[in-house]
């Protein structure tokens, strides 16, 4: 995978990304990470690439030319024109889904904005994708460019030591993540569920799902509905609807559960 980052502060990304896991896929060429400075492209040669806003209104705004300019130096470099990115709030809001279908991709570009936008004759003509990392807003788009980078990489194959590390975590399956316990067995009185003692490898898978299950209907209830349930996860959802008191669901939570168990 080969990320290229159109920003105002390539340092900021490179600090960022040559760390950690995804500094060591770097290093061992499982990634490659290059930032190009929309400020060497300013017209008028001193680094400012903003003017006021047609229509006046607050902040400036991001000229266009400069950004096609980077566009097309990198577009000629690489010879390709990849998937170019643009992280907006207006954008459709990233998940799991999308890291993995990104991660199919040989090149990814991503656009980082900055003051109160981009000119959009240029998003229309080299934007691909408008991606939004949530309902909220940042001073920019490098540290949206950076959670993107994360997650994707690591669907890419090699960069993690362990496979299964990216195939079993959260969202993965459309449900969150089953709890971890590491030693001690017994840390101030709290104890590792007897059933992850036990060796028996269908038995701890089981527990895993049902706590993925319960925990996705505690925390992300809109994710369960969404979620492929075969008949093992439907009993075990329906043994929690009918304890009496003792499953620790609200009534809100039963009743959202009993409409999803009566498709």
């Amino acid at each position: 995978m080969n990320y290229y980052v159109l920003t105002l502060f390539p340092e900021m990304i490179e600090n960022g990304m040559n760390t950690s896991i995804i500094g060591r896929a770097i290093a061992g060429g499982y990634l490659s990470l290059e930032t190009v400075n929309i400020r060497d492209y300013s017209l008028t040669g001193n680094g400012r690439i903003d003017d006021y806003p047609y229509g006046g209104g607050a902040g400036m705004v991001m000229q266009a030319e400069p950004i096609f300019r980077a566009y097309e130096d990198l577009i000629r470099r690489i010879e390709k024109k990849p998937r170019v990115v643009y992280l907006t709030p207006q954008g459709r809001v990233f998940d799991q889904r999308m890291a993995e279908e990104l991660a199919r991709e040989e090149d990814l570009v991503f656009l980082c904005g900055h003051y109160e936008g981009v000119d959009e004759r240029v998003l229309e003509e080299i934007v691909t994708d408008h991606v939004s990392i949530g309902d909220y807003v940042l001073t920019g788009g490098e540290l949206p460019a950076m959670v993107m980078m994360d997650s994707i990489s690591r669907m890419v194959p090699g960069v993690l030591s362990n496979q299964e590390s990216g195939q079993y975590e959260s969202f993965q399956d459309g449900l969150l993540e089953y709890p971890q316990y590491s030693r001690p067995e017994d840390w101030r009185g709290k104890q590792v569920p007897p059933v992850l003692l036990s060796g028996h490898h269908g038995n701890v898978d089981r527990w895993r799902r049902d706590q993925s299950l319960f925990r996705t209907l505690k925390n992300r209830p809109e994710l369960l509905a969404h979620a492929e349930l075969d008949k093992k996860d439907r009993r075990y959802l329906q043994s929690l609807l009918d304890e009496e008191g003792s499953s620790g669901l609200t009534a809100e939570e039963k009743k959202f559960l009993a409409k999803l168990l009566a498709f």
